[in-house]
């Protein structure tokens, strides 16, 4: 937390105060924490894991990345609904804490690793404890902060937190490595996740709701079928194919790029992350302000077109470290706009009740585009050149912000104005919102539930 002030002092007090006001909450302060302790540990993990793919694999470390991280992506599309489900009941600290420490023992064996496949089987317990945790986690805050002004300004200092962590850790592991083998990296990061779970033991968390939960299969598929229904939802989906795509070609190709390409050392890739992280930190300071003004539809298809034009200059521009160098930054800022917004879409489309189930079929179908997004990044790289791995990756992304585009309505306000024909005029129900005449037609803060089962027609 300390390093984190620190690196704020340097932007503007209206900028601090705008990200800091949810930190005055207890419970939302020690969450806080928590996810910045296991995501220094996460970062140090991400440049040991991409040094280590190098030394087994060489110039073809990107096909082991990308296979490694399409585990990541299978473990996190399959576990996440079922693990949403199967703990709605268990106290929320026990799980939280006890998946923090499954994620610390698997970390602290990593550097033990000496084929390929202890690589996938590793990771994959990893990713399956972090495919239960991440969810969980994530709906919480809604809870914390019921105020949508602060619960904005928590997922702009999360993403914050998280662009931090891409500086900083690439910067600490560079600083490090001059000292150590990557493989003690692995060791920060299990400190991370023991770290963590201290932090939530010491959190203050909402109570599970009294709500007598719905049943089993209605828990499974309630987010997915929120999605299904809801125009926002189903268009942030095709962004998040956008988001992927472009942060697939970093993560993956970065160390080839680097050190097969350029010939220059893990030191020099883990630099070039940083720049990635600082490009996408930029973003995440700017956008509360930029909110304000923009829709978050208007600001994510905006990011998924700044990394469309990023990936399509990427094999003329990529030629140089230095080169290389900026153009991350410009990737960074693009990323960051498509994905922070994503959490107010979420909670403006749930109820309190339906929120677990709709942050775990988010994190499942966004990382569902990812599965798609690393291979393609990996295999493309090794069999051709990363030169056309960041074409194709431009078409992917393209595709993606498009879709989006067109799939979410450009006017989307949170009261949507419908009727309910099977109700009196004079029903409780009719009473929340607000009525221009006596009919049963309203307007509310819309939300697919069991008094409303579609989404109403735009009227033209």
């Amino acid at each position: 937390m300390a390093s984190l002030c620190e690196h704020l002092a340097y932007f503007p007090e209206s900028a601090r105060l705008l990200m800091f006001s949810p930190l005055r909450h207890a419970g939302y302060r020690h969450l806080f924490a928590a996810q910045v302790a296991a995501l220094l540990g996460t970062g140090m993990a991400t440049v040991a894991l991409g040094l280590l793919a190098h030394d087994l694999a060489g110039a073809n470390a990107g096909e082991v990345l990308g296979a490694a991280l399409a585990i990541k992506m299978v473990a996190y599309i399959g576990v996440a609904p079922f693990a949403s489900a199967l703990v709605a009941r268990l106290p929320r600290k026990t799980l939280l804490v006890a998946l923090d420490v499954v994620r610390a023992g698997i970390a602290i064996t990593l550097p033990f690793v000496g084929e390929a496949w202890q690589i996938y089987a590793l990771m994959t317990v990893l990713y399956v404890a972090s495919a239960a945790f991440t969810p969980a986690f994530q709906a919480m805050i809604p809870d914390l902060l019921e105020d949508e002004a602060e619960y904005t300004k928590a997922l702009s200092l999360s993403r914050l937190a998280a662009d931090l962590e891409s500086v900083a850790s690439p910067v600490a592991a560079a600083v490090l490595l001059a000292f150590i083998s990557y493989n003690n990296l692995f060791v920060g990061t299990a400190l991370g996740f023991v770290v963590s779970a201290l932090f939530v033991i010491t959190a203050s968390l909402p109570l599970l709701s009294k709500i007598q939960p719905k049943p089993f299969l209605q828990r499974l598929t309630g987010g997915i079928r929120l999605f299904a229904l809801t125009p926002r939802l189903r268009g942030l989906l095709a962004i998040s194919l956008a988001t992927s795509a472009g942060g697939a070609m970093v993560f993956v190709n970065t160390v080839v790029l680097v050190q097969s390409g350029f010939g220059l050392s893990g030191q020099a890739a883990a630099w070039a992350l940083a720049a990635f992280g600082s490009g996408s930190m930029t973003a995440a300071v700017v956008l509360p302000r930029l909110l304000v003004r923009l829709s978050d539809r208007t600001a994510m298809v905006m990011g998924a077109g700044l990394m469309t034009a990023a990936l399509l200059a990427g094999p003329w521009i990529a030629v140089s470290y230095p080169a290389l160098l900026a153009l991350w930054v410009i990737m960074g800022f693009g990323y960051s706009l498509t994905i922070t917004p994503a959490g107010r879409a979420l909670r403006r489309s749930s109820t309190a009740q339906d929120r677990p189930a709709l942050f775990a079929a988010q994190f499942a179908l966004s990382h569902a585009c990812w599965l798609v997004a690393y291979p393609v990044a990996g295999l493309v790289s090794a069999a051709a050149n990363p030169g056309a791995a960041f074409l194709v990756l431009a078409a992917l992304c393209a595709t993606g912000g498009v879709l989006g585009l067109l799939i979410w309505p450009a006017h989307d306000p949170e009261n949507q104005i419908h009727a309910h024909m099977g109700l009196a005029p004079d029903d409780p129900h009719l009473a929340d919102g607000s009525r221009a005449d006596q009919t049963a037609t309203h307007a509310h803060p819309f939300v697919i539930d069991e008094r409303h089962d579609r989404w109403p027609k735009a009227k033209p």
